[in-house]
């Protein structure tokens, strides 16, 4: 009985001591660490540059005045809040060899990357409203999205689900972690850290699964919604032209959600049996890294009129 209770002020002194976590990366790639530095110091910027180039030129070109182009704008700045969440966090760990991160740290990571997560699946269904709009009812177009659609549009996809993930964060670190202070992911993310937890966390990992159901699924099931409407009023325009040039304004933000919604629906809702930490890690970097790096390019590569509005940017420069 001794033995009992001293074993059980043991764990309970293991548990209340955890005062920070290990985030692990790529730790398995040892000698990979200075090559990952560099790249993803170049994707970083590559984001930033990028994306912010877009927000400059929605701005400051009175041609791309549109609902379209405003909420390119916020999706390009959501694009780099979303991955200055992780990554500068990870870097920082790659160049000083210090992994570790306090329990509110790494709270305050998780918040912000599930608001803005959360966040950029909303705005997303947004994007495909505004194109179901434009598509299908283009007479009633400049009636339905005004600027003050626009804005209530965009500021509900911001702070909508700010209560909701907060609420979430603070169920994840209630929990009792003993089985181990290392996160084996290169931020912290939900699977890995329920890996730590005590106990029997089936009724967490319900609750949370039922909320991203909620903040992901819908927003999904509405962009298919959205999209199998357009695809059909597109089928049925009179000229081949007119077809390329509304699908021309669709297909860059359909592979848009594909890669998002694809890599983070694998992600969270496949089986618990399934999940491995280097799977994990593989396809976060798809949805935190790869997405924002390759959405100037499809933005602009494939869209005219953003072309031309940089065209004239640097002529003016």
């Amino acid at each position: 009985r001794e033995f009992l209770y001293s074993q059980e002020l043991k764990t309970e002194y293991n548990v209340s001591t955890v005062v920070h976590f290990v985030l692990l990366g790529f730790s398995e790639l040892p000698n990979l660490q200075g090559f990952l530095s560099g790249v993803f110091s170049i994707i970083y910027m590559v984001i930033l540059i990028g994306n912010s180039l877009i927000v400059i030129i929605t701005r400051l070109d009175p041609a791309l005045h549109k609902p379209m182009y405003f909420f390119l704008a916020h999706f390009s700045i959501l694009e780099i809040c979303y991955v200055s969440v992780t990554l500068p966090r990870y870097l920082v760990s790659l160049w000083t060899q210090d992994k570790s991160i306090s329990p509110l740290s790494c709270a305050t990571q998780l918040c912000f990357f599930l608001i803005l997560g959360t966040t950029e699946s909303f705005l997303l269904a947004v994007i495909s409203y505004d194109r179901y709009v434009a598509i299908c009812n283009p007479l009633h177009y400049p009636v339905v999205m005004t600027p003050k659609k626009c804005h209530q549009l965009s500021i509900g996809s911001w702070i909508g689900e700010m209560p909701v993930e907060k609420g979430q964060t603070w169920q994840i670190f209630s929990l009792h972690f003993c089985h181990s202070n290392q996160i084996n992911h290169f931020f912290c993310d939900i699977p890995p850290i329920f890996k730590l937890a005590c106990g029997d966390t089936s009724v967490h990992e319900i609750s949370i699964y039922v909320v991203v159901m909620l903040v992901a699924a819908v927003p999904f099931l509405l962009i298919l919604a959205s999209y199998s409407k357009i695809i059909s009023t597109i089928l049925r325009l009179p000229t081949a032209q007119g077809r390329t040039k509304a699908f021309s304004t669709c297909s860059s933000h359909l592979l848009v959600v594909v890669l998002f919604f694809g890599t983070a629906s694998i992600t969270y809702f496949r089986p618990k049996s399934n999940h491995s930490a280097g799977t994990d890690k593989l396809l976060s970097l798809f949805y935190t890294i790869v997405t924002p790096t390759f959405n100037p390019v499809i933005y602009t590569l494939r869209n005219q009129d953003v072309i031309a509005a940089f065209k004239r940017l640097l002529l003016k420069t």
